[in-house]
């Protein structure tokens, strides 16, 4: 089982899926690159990526917290850059 709760365009051939799936019966948030199929449409899962417990979601989201903050001290991104893209 497994649910795409949302996508990332990583270049022209590559797109970062963010899943929640369950393997061996626990559930996990899946951050994985994926390629074209041989279909139309079709993605195929890579070996590239992660795979997190859910109980690790808090610091997960904490740690992402703590690397925004430095990408914008270190002037490697702007405010403007936070807002949502229409």
């Amino acid at each position: 089982m497994s649910q795409v709760i949302s996508r990332v365009t990583k270049n022209a051939r590559e797109v970062i899926f963010l899943s929640l799936s369950e393997f061996k019966g626990r559930r996990l948030i899946d951050i994985r690159v994926h390629v074209p199929g041989d279909q139309e449409g079709e993605w195929v899962p890579t070996r590239k990526g992660i795979s997190l417990a859910l109980g690790l979601y808090p610091a997960f989201k904490e740690a992402l917290g703590e690397l925004e903050e430095a990408l914008l001290t270190q002037g490697l991104l702007d405010k403007e850059d936070l807002e949502p893209q229409e």
